[in-house]
């Protein structure tokens, strides 16, 4: 690791603020007697906090004078570690991950983007609003190229996503951390694999057989009512067309059954919308949607229907569902490229 120094030029003084006392203080009493210099790296981050994303000489001096430490200690401390910076940062301080698994899904272009608005490492743009710094693993690989961006992630970046980004943070605007594309959290582009859906519905489906056959065994005096026997065991396999999609009355009144069509000759392939994978596409294929063109026109209501169907609690809207299916209907991969910046798995 290269060595680290102060900033040339420093502020004359430090001095905390109510907040950062009282945390300094607390942090103390967490450690037996004689064993307060525990607390020096949460004071030191404390301190950066403080002090607008950077330690100063004076700050760890003050750090080193309350905890009755040696000057060097504390200075080793701050040089040594790199979550300290040792400059003054902008307002927004990249730190941009350049570790194997980001550097082979793109962080070099990333790179170049912070470069080309921010300008060196670790300088200042003139509006001190951002600055920036190659960092090491930050944890979040399968997201790569991902950044750090003051407390928060944002994840499966391109160069033109990040640059957008920058440009929004310095102009005010909120910007959603996390994956920037329709991934969600950490799991696969294609959508979860595992403790899929539809296989929960299908043993909620399958609850009702079991609850109707067995007051039928229950009640042997019904020999002399016929017909009361052969209706339970209808209404016991109807229910599990119906059941998931309308579990009430009111809630069959606000959602609607897409309308479905006959197999096509050359069915679309639905797994390309990510959060659809083989099962999923059998599973809407058995409900007659077979182009991205009958996805792309569902109505809140059918979204709604499909939604219950499958148990999805709110994935179709939050995966966006409906604009993959309108640009691939549109324009194929290449649209969807256009759209997402991605293609599609």
């Amino acid at each position: 690791m290269s060595a680290r120094r102060l900033a040339e030029i420093q502020p004359d003084n430090f001095s905390p603020n109510r907040e950062t006392t009282a945390f300094a203080k607390a942090s103390v009493k967490k450690y037996p007697e004689g064993k307060q210099a525990s607390a020096v790296i949460p004071l030191l981050w404390r301190v950066q906090e403080q002090n607008a994303g950077w330690v100063s000489e004076p700050a760890i001096r003050w750090t080193a004078e309350f905890l009755d430490m040696p000057y060097i200690r504390v200075y080793e401390i701050a040089t040594f570690y790199t979550m300290f910076n040792l400059q003054p940062v902008g307002k927004f301080h990249v730190q941009l991950c350049g570790t194997t698994p980001c550097m082979l899904r793109g962080s070099e272009e990333l790179k170049t983007v912070c470069r080309k608005v921010i300008g060196n490492q670790m300088d200042v743009t003139s509006d001190g609003k951002l600055s920036w710094i190659e960092v090491e693993c930050l944890g979040a690989c399968v997201n790569a190229p991902m950044v750090q961006i003051n407390k928060d992630y944002y994840e499966d970046l391109t160069p033109e996503i990040l640059e957008q980004i920058l440009a929004d943070l310095r102009s005010g605007k909120e910007v959603k951390p996390g994956p920037q594309n329709s991934r969600h959290r950490s799991e696969p582009l294609g959508g979860a694999l595992t403790l899929l859906s539809d296989t929960s519905s299908s043993r909620a489906k399958a609850k009702p057989q079991a609850k109707a056959k067995a007051p039928a065994k229950a009640k042997p005096v019904a020999k002399a009512k016929p017909a009361t026997k052969a209706k339970a065991p209808a209404a016991a396999t109807k229910p599990a067309k119906a059941k998931a999609p309308a579990a009430t009355a009111a809630t069959a009144a606000k959602t609607k059954k897409p309308r479905g069509v006959k197999a096509p000759k050359v069915p679309d392939d639905l797994k390309m919308i990510s959060g659809v994978g083989p099962k999923l596409e059998g599973t809407l294929n058995g409900l007659g949607i077979y182009k991205f063109a009958q996805v792309a026109k569902w109505t809140k209501a059918e979204i709604d229907w499909v939604d219950d169907y499958l148990s999805f609690k709110g994935r179709i809207e939050r995966d966006d569902w409906i604009k993959q299916a309108g640009a691939l209907a549109k324009g194929g991969v290449d649209e969807y490229v256009r759209v997402f910046g991605k293609k599609p798995r």
